[in-house]
């Protein structure tokens, strides 16, 4: 049997949702609370929930400043977010503050229940909608790959060095002269940072750009 609590202060709602919780056979939700602090009060290391289920806008102190102190004092403890808020502010610090889900209130009380048992089992259960602003978001912080700038004829001599070529090859295939091939590889090695033809294999390869 697994324990749930409900940090939520609209009355109504918490009612509802641990009526539905307890009616289900293998949990229960004995506590539940308006507020962060009531439950941080109620709180200890030795009878923590497996799961709370945490609004965001809260009187007094926030859910995404409870998620912290819950996670302290209970580290077990999961923390499922259920909120109307779903800009990416709050998606953020919240999943960056430890929570193991992020569901909105227009979730059905059978989508609710179904992201309790996903999150219980290891999942990070999400509304379709978080899903794809967590998606976007994290793209976002991704490392944009770059060209270096790159001109396409140095590019080519680039993918020729990648083949084991060497400069008097390069010339000969591109029908230029070792002159002209020595200047493109002095501003490939100047563009790339690097100070040889083994440099500049290396980063053309580990960062795909041949």
């Amino acid at each position: 049997m697994k324990t749930l609590w409900i940090v939520e202060d609209h009355a109504a709602f918490r009612r509802t949702l641990v009526r539905v919780l307890n009616s289900e056979p293998d949990l229960q939700c004995p506590r539940d609370f308006d507020s962060c602090e009531k439950a941080l009060a109620a709180l200890t290391r030795d009878d923590a929930p497996d799961l709370i289920l945490l609004d965001v806008g809260l009187p007094g102190m926030s859910g995404l400043d409870g998620i912290r102190l819950f996670k302290e004092r209970a580290p077990k403890s999961l923390i499922v977010i259920l909120t109307v808020f779903e800009d990416d502010d709050k998606v953020f610090q919240a999943i960056c503050a430890g929570a193991a889900g992020y569901l909105l209130k227009t979730s059905s009380v059978t989508d609710i229940t179904q992201a309790v048992r996903d999150a219980l089992a290891g999942g990070s259960p999400m509304n379709p909608r978080i899903a794809r602003r967590v998606l976007d978001m994290f793209s976002k912080l991704a490392p944009k790959q770059s060209d270096y700038g790159l001109s396409e004829r140095e590019k080519e001599i680039l993918q020729l060095m990648t083949t084991g070529l060497i400069k008097k090859e390069i010339a000969g295939r591109l029908t230029l002269s070792i002159h002209t091939v020595d200047t493109y590889l002095r501003r490939i090695y100047e563009k790339l940072e690097v100070n040889t033809r083994t440099g500049a294999v290396a980063k053309a390869l580990k960062e795909g750009l041949v």
